[in-house]
C-alpha cells in the first residue's frame, strides 16, 4: 500500500543535494524494489526490509541545498 506522510526535512551531506519536489513519480519497478519480487531481489535492496522506503526514482524539482563537495548545481536550480 502507498501511503503519503511527512518526515523530517534532511540535511545534504558533502556529496548531496536536497531537492524541493514538485513532481515524482512511483512506478512497478519502484514497487517491485519495495516488495522485494522477485525474492532473490532482497541480496541487493535488504534482507529483512528495504533499505531505501521510499519510493519514485523520476522526478522534477528546485534544488535548496547543495553539500560543500557539489560543483555543477547550485541554490535555486530547477531540475
Amino acid at each position: 500500500m502507498l501511503q503519503l506522510k511527512e518526515i523530517e526535512k534532511p540535511t545534504p551531506s558533502d556529496n548531496e543535494i536536497l531537492i524541493k519536489l514538485h513532481a515524482v513519480t512511483v512506478n512497478r519497478t519502484d514497487c517491485a524494489t519495495i516488495r522485494a519480487k522477485p525474492f532473490f531481489m532482497r541480496l541487493v535492496t535488504g534482507l529483512l526490509k528495504p533499505k531505501k522506503q521510499i519510493p519514485g526514482t523520476e522526478f522534477s524539482g528546485e534544488i535548496k541545498a547543495v553539500g560543500k563537495n557539489i560543483t555543477s548545481f547550485k541554490t535555486g536550480d530547477k531540475i
